[in-house]
């Protein structure tokens, strides 16, 4: 009932909050050189962390190791999902930054979003109720998200965006994370002392993102607070990784 409550007073407020629009700053970043023949070298080639952790976490759960993991393959699927939507969080973010604008900023949301709504599903499912979790939530958060990016691609291009939604499928998992570890505190595979620096790295990210131009000039513009934001979350991302080998005893390379 809690949990509930909070998404119901989530929802409400996203319902009387005025629509956001996207700011078209946002697509100013600070680094702007290229490097090698790719535009925004910086911002686009930092995205490789998310493919190394996607295949790296896809390795472990579907290889030989996933299997004594995973004591039921049903356990496995929203971290499936959610190394599907990490490996390809570095296309959609890649092609995005090498010439950032609206359109292409949908291609890097979605698989973000698919990433947020999975590792949200795997937390229901392992402390709360896995059938339900894996066959009804999962698909349902993932659509939901898919729905709100749609819904702010058509606000957008209407001339009057709203990115109210969006930011609902987004920071609200954020949120019931510390709840659902307070409530549930039983659990199989979601430590919740990974779980604590998968927030921390994620945080740092976004504190690197809002400080983009400020980190870039302080560090002698060798690299921007948005590069780095792409490796904090890149970590964020690879303490899931670590959470799941590590918890059941399993090997982090093969022997």
């Amino acid at each position: 009932m809690i949990l509930l409550g909070s998404f119901a007073l989530a929802v409400i407020g996203a319902m009387l909050v005025a629509p956001i629009p996207q700011d078209l700053g946002y697509h100013a970043f600070a680094d702007t050189r290229s490097g090698l023949g790719i535009p925004n070298f910086g911002d686009t080639v930092s995205n490789l962390g998310f493919a190394v952790v996607g295949i790296w976490g896809l390795w472990l759960v579907l290889g030989r190791v996933g299997k004594d993991i995973f004591s039921d393959r049903a356990d496995a699927w929203p971290y499936i999902v959610f190394f599907i939507g990490i490996a390809f969080v570095s296309l959609g973010s890649a092609y995005y930054h090498l010439a950032p604008d609206n359109d292409r900023l949908f291609w890097d949301r979605l698989p973000m979003t698919i990433g947020f709504m999975a590792i949200f599903s795997a937390l229901v499912a392992d402390r709360i109720h896995q059938p339900i979790a894996t066959r009804l939530l999962l698909p349902l958060l993932v659509l939901a998200g898919l729905l709100c990016l749609l819904y702010w691609n058509w606000t957008e291009a209407r001339g009057h965006g709203d990115l109210r939604f969006y930011g609902l499928v987004q920071l609200y998992p954020m949120v019931a994370l510390p709840l659902i570890l307070w409530l549930f505190p039983r659990a199989h595979y979601t430590a919740g002392n990974y779980l604590f620096w998968v927030i921390f790295w994620y945080a740092l990210a976004k504190v690197l993102e809002v400080f983009d131009r400020e980190i870039f000039s302080l560090l002698g513009h060798a690299v921007s607070g948005h590069s780095l934001k792409h490796l904090a979350a890149a970590v964020a991302t690879f303490v899931v990784v670590r959470m799941i080998a590590v918890r059941h005893g399993a090997p982090m390379t093969t022997k």
